[in-house]
């Protein structure tokens, strides 16, 4: 038997709904000028072959699960629909039924830009309502400059912001992202971090 094909849906970005409360403003930044080097054709390309995957939820409202920094870089750069793909059909759960099994299957993360965590109400209501959380933002750029590897664990550049959170000053981070970055490979590379996701520092003998 063939495997099921997914069933895309054309959603505006303005009716998605987010599962976490903050993104890395530098990585939307990365993405939108990303999206402006494609000519149109590839943004067309692009646009038919990345799909976010969302939950259907009360009211039957698609709430996003992934990719939060690419749907609020194309809304920036006024892309009004994306194609979406349901993972799970839960329109029938009540509000607190709806997040509690989001919990469970860690299909959310209510933590806000310091960390910590904070009642589901407190999820913005928007895309456009994502507040920015520039540890987020050196955690991508950490696992670009190959610190730690991409790994499946949910919100796993999540749980690295917590981790450079809690050892590079957030003044170091907004002034000097260059040397934040630095000291995060630093950091990256130690025993500390041997709990994380995807970490590959050095093995200990």
């Amino acid at each position: 038997m063939a495997p099921r094909e997914p069933i895309l849906t054309l959603v505006p970005i303005a009716e998605l709904r987010p599962t976490q409360m903050t993104v890395g403003f530098r990585e939307v930044e990365e993405k939108r000028r990303r999206w402006r080097e494609h000519d149109p054709e590839k943004k067309e390309k692009f646009l038919g072959s990345h799909t976010i995957p969302t939950l259907l939820g009360p009211k039957k409202r698609h709430y996003v699960i992934d990719h939060h920094h690419l749907s609020r870089a194309l809304q920036l750069e006024g892309v009004e629909a994306i194609q979406v793909t349901v993972v799970a059909d839960l329109h029938k759960l009540d509000k607190d039924a709806f997040w509690t099994v989001c919990d469970h299957k860690a299909w959310s993360h209510p933590y806000d830009a310091e960390g910590t965590r904070q009642t589901f109400k407190d999820i913005p209501k928007g895309i456009a309502d994502l507040v920015d959380d520039p540890f987020r933002s050196l955690a991508g750029e950490l696992r670009r400059a190959g610190g730690f590897a991409k790994d499946t664990t949910p919100f796993s550049e999540f749980l690295w912001a917590d981790y450079l959170r809690r050892n590079i000053k957030a003044k170091r981070v907004e002034g000097d992202f260059a040397e934040a970055l630095e000291e995060a490979l630093r950091l990256a590379k130690s025993p500390e971090a041997g709990y994380l996701p995807g970490w590959c520092g050095p093995v200990s003998g």
